[in-house]
């Protein structure tokens, strides 16, 4: 699916080491969405030179929102939606910086009392009506919960561990296209308890 996207920059841009062609681009890519979703280190990822220069790259010239753009559009088009929502709601969620995180990329949360950095999505608007006063869940307001508790379980988003905001950014587009590539594509990743069953 993204293929094309990856082909046609490697073909704008040249090795200055002369490695080119050397790297998988699909290995590359699997790298860095197996780092989002497992949370490890780049040292433990094979080839790590490479995967944190093309991450970092695609992450300063936006090749990781271009992906991401294609993949929203063809989602939306599969649902029968047009391209663009017409309608959103900001929200926001605070996530803990690890310890290398520089004191000036981070800030403080007082209403939750979480020192961190701020996490936003986009997702549509719906108006609470002001004269009901009990809890009455509101329709599609979930999703922005669900939203989080998707990109939460990519681990590398569990808490911030990136130096620079840009790739705390470029994550959260990562995370995203994981999501939609798996909705595309109809693949599943089988949880934990899944395999305990197949085990037994």
């Amino acid at each position: 699916m993204i293929e094309p996207v990856i082909t046609a920059w490697k073909g704008r841009h040249r090795s200055v080491s002369g490695h080119q062609g050397a790297y998988d681009m699909r290995e590359i890519v699997n790298a860095i969405l197996y780092q989002g979703r497992t949370g490890c280190q780049w040292a433990y990822l094979p080839q790590k030179s490479a995967t944190y220069y093309y991450f970092a790259t695609w992450r300063d010239d936006g090749t990781d929102q271009v992906i991401h753009e294609l993949l929203r559009r063809q989602v939306r088009e599969r649902a029968r939606r047009s391209e663009d929502p017409a309608l959103v709601i900001l929200d926001t969620q605070s996530v803990h910086v690890a310890a290398g995180a520089p004191a000036d990329t981070s800030g403080h949360d007082p209403a939750k009392r979480v020192p961190g950095r701020t996490l936003g999505i986009d997702v549509e608007i719906v108006a609470r009506d002001p004269q009901i006063k009990r809890f009455v869940p509101q329709p599609k307001r979930w999703r922005a919960e669900q939203t989080y508790g998707t990109l939460i379980l990519h681990r590398r988003l569990v808490r911030d561990y990136e130096h620079h905001p840009s790739s705390s950014v470029s994550r959260v587009y990562w995370a995203m296209t994981h999501v939609m590539t798996r909705r595309l594509t109809g693949a599943n990743t089988p949880t934990w308890r899944e395999a305990q069953a197949v085990a037994a």
